[in-house]
């Protein structure tokens, strides 16, 4: 996976089919989290009216609209304009990575080939994006979570919010997020050290190449360390690091057998 730098140059390329302009704003601000915006695109054909809503958008965010014609009933041209365009990006060799929005799976190839060229590619998508196309990216986010405070959103409902989208009258079957505690048991066992501690950063890290959609906020948690405290099966500690001692790095293990059963 590449190395994710606040300093890093994307390419914001969205596939307006198949994402919400309601939520560009949140959308970028999320991409802020992990570079710099230098190269944002929006594919669609714009005579259509299903994309009005996207041209004051388009204009309010300094989004180039790339028109793209429906030369065929049924097929969907603007995937390719996106994927030949992607391809001409990453040859330039002008960003570090790429940010990839739609829930469309035809972009799974892409994402792959992009990380095949050893650069960074963050997908965006609802809940019910394939999981191909999820696993492909070195980061998946659903974009749920980008329309409500995450303390709102509890787990359980998430997949509720796919059937509130805009203009959808039925939302495609969603798949229930990923039980917490096998995932975050087996990337612990992964980095955790002899004596079974191991730091948030390389539990996060290692979470998040096991499952390229975990995030925190999908479970209800702004914070990936308040999601673990939570965690009944977990025991925390702070550790000062620097001389003076002024900052703290929090590590994680699994509590004992005998703790877990106290507890209970």
């Amino acid at each position: 996976m590449a190395t994710k730098n606040a300093n890093d140059r994307l390419a914001v390329m969205i596939d307006a089919d198949n994402a919400q302009a309601s939520l560009v704003q949140e959308l970028l601000a999320e991409v802020s989290r992990y570079g710099t915006a230098t190269i944002k695109r929006a594919y669609g054909d714009w005579t259509t009216p299903n994309l009005s809503k996207w041209k004051g958008v388009l204009h309010a965010s300094a989004i180039q609209p790339i028109q793209q014609f429906r030369y065929t009933t049924g097929k969907n041209a603007t995937d390719s304009a996106l994927i030949i365009d992607a391809m001409d990006v990453l040859h330039s060799g002008h960003v570090d990575g790429f940010c990839l929005v739609s829930s469309d799976s035809d972009f799974t190839r892409l994402a792959t080939r992009i990380r095949e060229a050893g650069l960074a590619v963050y997908g965006f998508g609802e809940r019910h994006t394939p999981e191909p196309f999820v696993a492909a990216c070195d980061k998946f986010i659903y974009t749920e979570i980008l329309r409500q405070k995450p303390e709102e959103l509890k787990p359980e409902d998430a997949s509720a919010t796919a059937s509130k989208l805009e203009g959808e009258a039925k939302a495609p079957a969603v798949a229930e997020l990923p039980k917490l505690k096998p995932m975050v048991l087996k990337a612990l066992e992964a980095v955790a050290r002899d004596d079974g501690w191991a730091t948030l950063s390389s539990l996060g890290s290692q979470l998040n190449r096991n499952h390229p959609s975990f995030d925190s906020r999908n479970y209800g948690v702004t914070k990936l360390g308040d999601l673990m405290r939570k965690q009944t099966y977990l025991e925390t500690k702070e550790v000062p690091v620097g001389d003076a001692g002024q900052h703290v790095n929090l590590q994680v293990r699994r509590k004992p057998a005998s703790a877990v059963t106290k507890s209970v």
